[in-house]
C-alpha cells in the first residue's frame, strides 16, 4: 500500500528526512514513532502529496505521489496533527462542502457523508457550528473528512492530540474500527495506545529509521530494560546498591530513602533477565528487611527513550 526509497528532504542548512526506506502492506496497522523534530509530520506530508520531497520516491497503491498526486490522493485520507476546519459551518455543511471538492456528488454525496457521520459519532452534532464543538468532536470530523471518499490508506497524524483519556478510548475504539477495511499510518506520542492497536511499528529519528518490527519483537530483541523495585531496610543503602548492580542482567541501580529509614531502590534490567531470585537471596543474605520485591516488564516506550533519548542528551 505504501512504499518509500531512500526519500529526503532538506531545507537550507537541516536535513528533516534522510534518505528513509520502508513498506506498509496493505491491511497493516503501523505506528509511526519518534521524539518531536524527528521528521515525522514531514515524512506524512510527502506521502500525503502535500509537499515536495527533495530526493527519493513514494508510492500510494502504486501510484508516485509526486508525479500521480491526483490519483494517489484518491485512495489515500490525510488528518494532520491540527485539523484545518472552517469553524463558521456547520458540521453536515462542511462534510458535504469536503465531499464536493473531492468530486463526490449526488446520491453519492449523501451516502458517504450519513456513513462517515455515523461512523464517527457525529450524528448528535451535525447541525451544529463546528467552531462551538469540543477538541474531541473537532478531530471526529477531520476523520470523517479524511474517510469521505472511502481511502484504502489512512495518514493519521497525532489523531489523539488534546484530547481527555475518555476520549482518548474512544478514538483508540475507532480506528480499530476502520482498521477492519483501512491500512493504517498512524503516528502518536501515546505509547500504550501503539503497542494496544498497531500490528508494527517503524521508530524514526532525525530524519532516519532507527527500528522496524512488531511491537513485541522490539521489546524483546532491542535493548530495552524492564525494572525492579524493591523496598528495603539496611545500614547502608550505598553498599546494597553496589552489590546489587554486579548481579547478572542489572543495568543501572539507584536509590531513594524514604521513612523510617526504608529505601527504595530502582533496578533496570535487560529485557531478556529476570534477576529477582539473585535479588532475594542477596536480601536473606545479609539480613535486609524486604518490604517490596515488584517487577515491572520492558514496554514499548522503554524501546522509545533507548534509542531516541541518547541523542536528545548529547
Amino acid at each position: 500500500m505504501i512504499k518509500v526509497e531512500h526519500l529526503t528532504k532538506r531545507y537550507a542548512g537541516f536535513t528533516a528526512v534522510n534518505d528513509l526506506s520502508f513498506e506498509v502492506e496493505k491491511g497493516e496497522i503501523v505506528g509511526f514513532l519518534g521524539p518531536n523534530g524527528a521528521g515525522k509530520s514531514t515524512t506524512m506530508r510527502m506521502l500525503s502529496t502535500y509537499m515536495p520531497a527533495t530526493s527519493g520516491t513514494a508510492s500510494v497503491a502504486g501510484f508516485d505521489v509526486f508525479s500521480q498526486s491526483k490519483e494517489a490522493r484518491r485512495h489515500l485520507g490525510y488528518m494532520p496533527e491540527n485539523v484545518p476546519l472552517y469553524t463558521d459551518m456547520r458540521v453536515d455543511e462542511y462534510l458535504r462542502y469536503r465531499a464536493s471538492i473531492k468530486e463526490i456528488t449526488g446520491s453519492r454525496q449523501r451516502e458517504r457523508v450519513g456513513d462517515v457521520k455515523e461512523l464517527c459519532h457525529l450524528r448528535e452534532v451535525e447541525s451544529r457550528i463546528i467552531g462551538t464543538l469540543s477538541k474531541g468532536y473537532r478531530q471526529r470530523v477531520g476523520l470523517a473528512d479524511a474517510l469521505l471518499h472511502a481511502p484504502d490508506l489512512l495518514i493519521l497524524d497525532e489523531p489523539t492530540i488534546g484530547l481527555d483519556p475518555n476520549q482518548i478510548r474512544q478514538v483508540r475504539d475507532l480506528i480499530r474500527t476502520l482498521s477492519k477495511h483501512h491500512t493504517i499510518l498512524l503516528s502518536t506520542h501515546i505509547l500504550p495506545e501503539v503497542e494496544m492497536t498497531c500490528s508494527r511499528v517503524i521508530i524514526i529519528n532525525r530524519g532516519q529509521i532507527e527500528a522496524a518490527d512488531t511491537p513485541e519483537n522490539l521489546i524483546h530483541s532491542m535493548r530495552a530494560a524492564g525494572e525492579i523495585r524493591l523496598q528495603i531496610k539496611t545500614a547502608s543503602a550505598e553498599e546494597a546498591v553496589a552489590l546489587l548492580g554486579t548481579l547478572p542482567g542489572v543495568k543501572e541501580v539507584s536509590a531513594a530513602v524514604e521513612e523510617e529509614g526504608w529505601s527504595l531502590l530502582t533496578l533496570r534490567i535487560d529485557s531478556k533477565a529476570d534477576p529477582a531470585e539473585s535479588i532475594w537471596e542477596a536480601a536473606r543474605d545479609r539480613k535486609w528487611a524486604v518490604r517490596e520485591l515488584s517487577c515491572r516488564r520492558a514496554t514499548l516506550e522503554d524501546v522509545f527513550v533507548e534509542m531516541t533519548l541518547g541523542d536528545e542528551e548529547a
